[in-house]
């Protein structure tokens, strides 16, 4: 039973990212933030899309996944792209700078370690950038989501009240702009 609920989770996750993927192929200028489970997912659209344009966007992605264009489910921007890159940003810095620390022999951090360590820890971390991306492409691929709908339908596209959270992303996507957020439930069953 849990690797069904999984499954359905994964599944509901690529064809989040596949209707962004649509809804970019057709609209610019907009973010689009998401988040889903077993039920379905909640989209959360922050530009000038219609309501009509995201429901249409929904079932192209189903579609076109039903269809076979399981690729549709992975998306560069999720949020298993960006933990993989913040994780390990982090752990390189934290490397870095301990491996300084050991090198001085000193027993606490001070300024001496923290100023010979930075610019080794800031090449550290830009590699780190640059190699967790296509690392956390992978994660995605592999653990967090589903290209292949299985015998999932759609139940329903409907607008819902944007909750808080979405509209903390919305400062944070859209620089506090007054663009509006909009968000929508979309459920499917199996």
């Amino acid at each position: 039973m849990l690797t069904q609920l999984i499954s359905r989770v994964r599944r509901n996750h690529g064809l989040e990212h596949a209707t962004i993927h649509v809804l970019s192929e057709k609209h610019k200028n907009f973010s689009a933030q998401g988040n889903s489970n077993h039920k379905g997912f909640t989209l959360n659209i922050y530009g000038d899309i219609s309501e009509d344009d995201v429901a249409d966007a929904v079932e192209e992605a189903f579609s076109r996944m039903k269809k076979g264009e399981h690729h549709l489910a992975v998306h560069p921007n999720c949020g298993t792209v960006l933990l993989t890159t913040a994780t390990m940003a982090a752990l390189t810095a934290q490397a870095t700078f301990a491996f300084e620390q050991r090198r001085q022999k000193q027993a606490n951090m001070n300024l001496s370690v923290v100023l010979n360590a930075l610019p080794t820890a800031v090449l550290a971390v830009v590699l780190s950038l640059i190699i967790s991306r296509p690392i956390g492409v992978q994660l995605q691929a592999r653990y967090t989501v589903e290209g292949d709908l299985k015998e999932m339908a759609l139940q329903s596209i409907r607008p819902v009240q944007p909750s808080p959270i979405t509209r903390l992303f919305q400062l944070l996507l859209t620089g506090g702009s007054q663009t509006n957020a909009k968000s929508y439930r979309i459920t499917t069953v199996n």
